[in-house]
């Protein structure tokens, strides 16, 4: 009776074991999961597109199938996942993202309000200021560039920048920095475009920020032609500051109050390691998203993957992140387009 009862729970064993597998099979097979040793791997889908297509499920596909695009959709479900479970997120970007189209995508995200800080450069300063009044133009990458320097036109990649432009940012900076001398004379970079977003007209990402109290930091504010009209005008009010270390104290504590944080990152950079190291007295970031062209093989900040950030702890060890490697004028729309938190 013994021996029986032994051969009567083993075969109850192997019945539970092959039901197990069976339903396993079963399940997966009908996700399209796929047993590689003991890990489930998706099957790689062909793209089909269609008529009046939707990005977001042009976006859904492009997950579904390799390389960067596959990139791609791990990254829309992390970001997904970071509004699900209420990370604060920091968004940062260099300034030729300002320059080009990405400008429109980034305002409707600071409208959201899912954006708690920015981190960014000079650059996007002076890009932000004068698009709001008046157009960049599209060029091209191969133009003589002798030839546009003696007629008075500046290029940013394909991307043409008149040099009455610049006139028009000295005179608005100058008139504003007027009026905002006569409140006090010492401003960290975040309270100085703040004040300066509330003197914005038109469409702009750091008027967006300021009528929702989003604050811009910006630890390289003079590298660039505000940053210059700074200067200029410190020589005729030597007692104007700007107060960069205490803005730097203030990103770490606000990153500090939160119980979880996220990147999303868009270029290298002073604005992407400012992003990350700000983060590092909390441990590092709970989620991050790079985007970036750059090849991780040669050392530099700028192309540092997620993955390397975690031996710095500015990402957590159990994070979830990834890089995408790539254009970010194409990648960054087809990124946010399907979080519908953001539109």
């Amino acid at each position: 009776m013994q021996e029986y009862g032994h051969c009567k729970a083993g075969r109850g064993i192997r019945i539970l074991i092959f039901s197990s597998f069976i339903i396993s099979y079963y399940f997966f097979h009908c996700f399209e999961f796929y047993w590689v040793g003991l890990v489930f791997m998706k099957e790689i889908k062909d793209i089909k597109l269609g008529k009046n297509m939707a990005v977001k499920e042009l976006a859904k596909q492009l997950g579904d199938s390799g390389f960067q695009a596959q990139n791609l959709g791990k990254a829309i479900d992390i970001i997904k996942e970071m509004i699900r479970n209420d990370a604060a997120i920091f968004l940062s970007f260099t300034s030729n993202m300002t320059a080009s189209g990405l400008r429109g995508v980034i305002i409707s995200m600071i409208k959201s309000g899912k954006i708690k800080a920015i981190v960014t450069s000079s650059g996007s300063i002076d890009e932000d200021i004068i698009r709001a009044k008046l157009p960049y133009l599209q060029g091209s990458f191969e133009a003589d560039d002798a030839k546009l320097g003696k007629e008075g036109i500046n290029r940013m990649g394909n991307i043409f920048v008149p040099n009455d432009r610049y006139q028009y940012l000295e005179e608005f900076s100058l008139n504003a920095l007027e009026e905002i001398y006569k409140e006090k004379k010492s401003f960290t970079p975040s309270e100085l475009l703040e004040k300066i977003g509330k003197k914005i007209e038109g469409q702009s990402f750091i008027k967006a920020a300021a009528e929702i109290n989003v604050p811009i930091y910006c630890p390289g504010i003079t590298d660039g032609a505000f940053g210059m009209q700074l200067a200029f005008f410190k020589k005729k009010h030597n007692d104007f500051e700007i107060d960069v270390l205490s803005d730097f104290n203030n990103i770490i504590n606000q990153a500090m109050q939160y119980e979880k944080t996220a990147g999303i990152i868009l270029g290298g950079g002073i604005a992407k390691h400012h992003t990350i190291i700000s983060n590092l007295m909390n441990n590092g970031f709970d989620y991050a998203v790079y985007v970036n062209s750059s090849s991780p093989y040669r050392g530099s900040l700028s192309s540092a993957t997620t993955e390397e950030a975690k031996s710095w702890g500015k990402v957590k060890e159990d994070a979830k992140s990834i890089t995408i490697h790539g254009d970010a004028s194409i990648i960054f729309p087809l990124l946010v387009a399907p979080i519908e938190e953001f539109l």
